[in-house]
Protein backbone atom coordinates (compact mmCIF):
# COMPACT_ATOMS: atom_id res chain seq x y z
CA UNK A 1 0.00 0.00 0.00
CA UNK A 2 1.22 3.50 -0.88
CA UNK A 3 2.26 5.91 1.86
CA UNK A 4 0.33 9.18 2.04
CA UNK A 5 2.69 12.01 1.12
CA UNK A 6 5.26 9.53 -0.16
CA UNK A 7 6.92 9.65 -3.57
CA UNK A 8 5.18 7.42 -6.11
CA UNK A 9 6.16 6.23 -9.59
CA UNK A 10 3.92 7.60 -12.37
CA UNK A 11 3.20 4.74 -14.77
CA UNK A 12 2.78 5.36 -18.50
CA UNK A 13 4.07 8.94 -18.24
CA UNK A 14 6.18 8.73 -21.42
CA UNK A 15 3.21 9.62 -23.62
CA UNK A 16 1.49 12.04 -21.23
CA UNK A 17 1.16 15.55 -22.70
CA UNK A 18 0.87 17.19 -19.27
CA UNK A 19 4.16 15.56 -18.18
CA UNK A 20 5.79 16.67 -21.46
CA UNK A 21 4.55 20.21 -20.78
CA UNK A 22 6.09 20.13 -17.28
CA UNK A 23 9.40 18.84 -18.70
CA UNK A 24 9.42 21.62 -21.32
CA UNK A 25 8.63 24.17 -18.61
CA UNK A 26 11.59 22.90 -16.56
CA UNK A 27 13.95 23.17 -19.53
CA UNK A 28 12.66 26.65 -20.45
CA UNK A 29 13.16 27.88 -16.87
CA UNK A 30 16.63 26.33 -16.68
CA UNK A 31 17.58 27.86 -20.04
CA UNK A 32 16.53 31.33 -18.82
CA UNK A 33 18.43 31.07 -15.53
CA UNK A 34 21.58 29.43 -16.93
CA UNK A 35 21.62 31.16 -20.34
CA UNK A 36 21.59 27.67 -21.88
CA UNK A 37 19.97 26.16 -24.97
CA UNK A 38 18.84 22.69 -23.91
CA UNK A 39 16.13 20.97 -25.96
CA UNK A 40 13.89 18.21 -24.65
CA UNK A 41 14.57 14.84 -26.26
CA UNK A 42 12.36 12.62 -24.08
CA UNK A 43 10.99 12.03 -20.59
CA UNK A 44 12.67 8.99 -19.05
CA UNK A 45 10.99 8.65 -15.65
CA UNK A 46 8.42 10.48 -13.52
CA UNK A 47 7.67 10.32 -9.81
CA UNK A 48 5.24 12.47 -7.91
CA UNK A 49 4.52 13.42 -4.34
CA UNK A 50 1.33 15.02 -3.05
CA UNK A 51 2.25 18.11 -1.03
CA UNK A 52 0.34 21.41 -1.10
CA UNK A 53 -0.15 20.56 -4.76
CA UNK A 54 2.05 18.02 -6.49
CA UNK A 55 5.84 17.77 -6.55
CA UNK A 56 7.05 16.12 -9.74
CA UNK A 57 10.46 14.50 -10.07
CA UNK A 58 11.06 14.24 -13.80
CA UNK A 59 14.12 12.50 -15.22
CA UNK A 60 14.60 13.63 -18.81
CA UNK A 61 17.03 13.53 -21.68
CA UNK A 62 17.91 16.84 -23.31
CA UNK A 63 20.23 17.78 -26.12
CA UNK A 64 23.03 20.18 -25.31
CA UNK A 65 24.53 20.89 -28.71
CA UNK A 66 25.52 17.49 -30.11
CA UNK A 67 25.42 15.79 -26.70
CA UNK A 68 22.49 14.08 -25.01
CA UNK A 69 22.50 14.52 -21.24
CA UNK A 70 20.23 13.28 -18.46
CA UNK A 71 18.76 15.74 -15.97
CA UNK A 72 16.40 15.54 -13.03
CA UNK A 73 13.91 18.36 -12.63
CA UNK A 74 11.89 18.94 -9.47
CA UNK A 75 8.72 20.91 -10.21
CA UNK A 76 6.06 22.05 -7.76
CA UNK A 77 2.65 22.37 -9.41
CA UNK A 78 -0.61 23.80 -8.02
CA UNK A 79 -2.87 24.08 -11.11
CA UNK A 80 -5.87 25.46 -9.20
CA UNK A 81 -3.72 28.49 -8.28
CA UNK A 82 -2.06 28.68 -11.71
CA UNK A 83 1.24 28.13 -9.86
CA UNK A 84 4.26 26.26 -11.16
CA UNK A 85 7.82 26.47 -9.81
CA UNK A 86 11.07 24.80 -10.83
CA UNK A 87 12.73 23.87 -7.52
CA UNK A 88 15.81 22.19 -8.96
CA UNK A 89 17.33 21.14 -12.27
CA UNK A 90 20.30 18.83 -11.85
CA UNK A 91 22.63 17.16 -14.34
CA UNK A 92 22.59 13.42 -13.66
CA UNK A 93 25.01 12.36 -16.38
CA UNK A 94 25.73 11.74 -20.02
CA UNK A 95 23.19 9.72 -21.99
CA UNK A 96 25.73 8.46 -24.52
CA UNK A 97 25.10 4.84 -23.53
CA UNK A 98 21.35 5.20 -24.15
CA UNK A 99 21.77 7.20 -27.38
CA UNK A 100 23.46 4.18 -29.03
CA UNK A 101 20.01 2.56 -29.31
CA UNK A 102 18.56 5.34 -31.48
CA UNK A 103 16.71 4.17 -34.58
Amino acid sequence: MATVGGIHQVEGSGNDQSIDALARYAIDEHNKKANADLKLKKVVNVKQQVVAGTMYYITLEATDGDHIKVYEAKIWDKPWENFKQLNSFTLVGDASSTSDSKA
